[in-house]
């Protein structure tokens, strides 16, 4: 039986969702794609009116469809929208997406012999012996039934950043249920129409929980709205790297400084050498000194110490943590004149009726009480929880998304070693998102093409275990679930390349190969 005729299941039709449709339509599949949204393009038709790209455009795009001439140097988020809509128009994309479908659960009905296989998947192929079938539980919102399908292989394109709140946990009598007025999440606050957004925090005493970029840009939002007169605040606890720009010293673009492979060469790659190792070790002082003048340079330009913001890590473990951003736009200036204030808090908080009350006293030498109309949670996602929550299996949820000492144990970051016949797309993250979802799409449908047998179970954990070990060294206890490739995003492409039988030097000339940033173009020509 040709194997183009099984049936593949994606889940999503955000920017991997689509990413993954194309490629294997290019390969002759016939995936269906369900999505609970009523258009492709993800979280990004769910944010924050003021939402721009944190990238120029030319870095943040797909290998073989560049962006119209009129495209903002940092597109809006509408403009993202259409980007990726016009994406699934071209390669009939949108045909295969079944919106307003949401997957309930997700269950692997067949041999579950999967603790004693040598192999992936009994023999290292996608679709094993072909006795396997994924089971999906999918609700159609528009005719409000409930349908069981059965597919030959799954993939998960859900993302990590939205469904699934982080709320912080808060002692008897100091949560929200104490507090007069309203208590949201960033998720609900972005779920909403620009104008309900608008007209929920207009003329209130909006208080921000968070120190990440939806933080900023939700304080940037309320400022706007309210004004030096009714002046957002927002409580910080660990301050990040944001930036106003991606040229340092105003024409060297961050890239070139730590996307390439020079650069690359400071940095303790998984799985590369004991030579490679030592080199990496050899050029650490040079890393470090790289680092320090960067972060100089951002210090002079932004006004980030003056407001008492200046991140406690560096900015190259910022980029190997995936946490870095772009500020909103005169971000500072709001702080300067006031509609925006900033105050620290090294410990916890809690609510009483009137407002927050922070835990440390800030040096003042008392208790800190910050009152408040709204509150705005900006505290991230439990992105392992949504993609725990997928699955019907208590087994396969107990080990897909690893413990709390692991991250999730995906080999190559998209196959866990011993879950069959399921991939995941978009779970890892790395300086430019989109390039790694399109990379992983071209890997999967030549799995799914039997261009390329996985290696045995034992070898695939091995590497998920070195994975997780460079994680843990390079973003620290604190991120390392964050699954970032930021600092070694050549070195994983390189990985992917070599699995589907392509060269990984893309560049034409050994300057170029070694000291221009790494992009989407560069793969264009694997399909």
């Amino acid at each position: 039986m040709d194997h183009r005729t099984k049936r593949v299941a994606i889940v999503g039709a955000g920017t991997s969702g689509v990413a993954a449709c194309k490629h294997l339509l290019a390969r002759g599949f016939r995936p269906v794609v369900f999505d609970a949204g009523a258009s492709v393009g993800g979280q990004w038709t769910r944010t924050l009116a003021s939402t721009r790209l944190q990238s120029p455009h030319v870095a943040y795009r797909f290998s073989d469809f560049p962006w119209p001439d009129s495209v903002d140097w940092y597109p809006r988020h509408d403009q993202v929208v259409d980007y990726l809509a016009a994406y699934a128009r071209r390669f009939a994309v949108d045909e295969r997406v079944r919106f307003r479908s949401t997957v309930l659960a997700a269950e692997f009905v067949g041999d579950d012999a999967a603790d004693g296989w040598e192999r992936w998947n009994g023999n290292g192929e996608a679709f094993g012996d072909g006795s396997g079938a994924w089971r999906l539980t999918v609700h159609h919102d528009d005719t409000d039934t409930t349908q069981v399908y059965e597919f030959d292989f799954l993939i998960l394109c859900i993302g990590r950043f939205s469904g699934v709140p982080n709320i912080p946990a808060f002692p008897p009598a100091g949560g929200p249920d104490v507090f007069r007025g309203r208590v949201i999440h960033s998720m609900e606050f972005s779920d909403m129409d620009d104008a309900d957004a608008a007209a929920l925090v207009k003329g209130k005493r909006v208080v921000v929980v968070g120190s990440g970029k939806s933080a900023f840009d939700i304080a940037a939002e309320c400022a706007e709205a309210n004004g030096v007169e009714q002046p957002c605040t927002m409580i910080c606890r660990s301050p990040r790297w944001l930036l106003h720009d991606t040229n340092v010293w105003g024409k060297v673009d961050i890239g070139y400084i730590y996307f390439t492979r020079f650069a690359e060469l400071m940095v303790r790659k998984p799985g590369a050498g004991v030579a490679s190792n030592l080199l990496a070790t050899f050029l650490s002082p040079l890393g470090w000194l790289i680092s320090k003048l960067t972060e100089a340079y951002y210090k002079k330009e932004i006004q980030m110490e003056e407001h008492g913001m200046s991140p406690e890590y560096g900015l190259s473990k910022s980029l190997s943590s995936c946490l870095i951003g772009m500020l909103p736009e005169r971000f500072y200036d709001k702080v300067k004149e006031g509609s925006v204030v900033i105050k620290r808090s090294a410990k916890s908080f809690t609510f009483r009726d009137d407002g927050l009350v922070l835990d440390d006293d800030g040096g003042s030498g008392g208790e800190r009480v910050v009152q408040a109309d709204l509150v705005i949670l900006a505290t991230g996602f439990r992105g392992d929880e949504k993609l725990r929550r997928m699955f019907a299996s208590r087994r396969v949820r107990d080990i897909v998304v690893g413990s709390p000492e692991t991250a999730a144990p995906l080999y190559r970051e998209c196959v866990h070693p011993r879950v069959p016949q399921m991939a995941v797309i978009g779970y890892s993250e790395s300086a430019t998102n989109i390039q790694t979802c399109e990379m992983l799409a071209k890997w999967v449908a030549r799995l799914l093409d039997g261009a390329f047998r996985l290696p045995p179970v034992r070898r695939m954990e091995a590497s998920v275990a070195e994975w997780g070990r460079y994680m843990r060294r390079s973003a620290g206890e604190e991120h390392f679930r964050r699954s970032c490739l930021g600092g070694v995003g050549i070195w994983y492409s390189d990985e992917l390349c070599r699995d589907m039988g392509c060269d990984p030097r893309r560049k034409k000339g050994l300057l170029a190969e070694w000291f221009q940033p790494y992009g989407a173009v560069d793969y264009a020509d694997i399909q």
